[in-house]
C-alpha cells in the first residue's frame, strides 16, 4: 500500500487496516519460522504497510 493510498483513508479505515496487517503480518512470520516462505520479500513489505499507517495513525493524532 502506498503512501498515497494511506493518505486518502479515513481513521476508521486507518485502523481497521491496520488491525488487518498486524495479523497478516504475525501469521506470515509464524508460517516462515515453520518453513521458509517463497518470498521473503512479502514481511518486509507487511512491515513498511505497517509503519506507514502507524505513521499516519500519529500525524493524525
Amino acid at each position: 500500500m502506498k503512501q498515497s493510498e494511506v493518505s486518502k483513508l479515513k481513521m476508521d479505515d486507518l485502523t481497521e487496516k491496520l488491525d488487518i496487517f498486524r495479523k497478516n503480518y504475525v501469521d506470515l512470520k509464524m508460517q516462515h519460522t515453520i518453513s521458509p516462505l517463497e518470498s521473503p520479500i512479502q514481511l518486509r513489505e507487511l512491515r513498511r504497510t505497517i509503519a506507514r499507517l502507524t505513521t499516519e495513525l500519529n500525524n493524525r493524532d
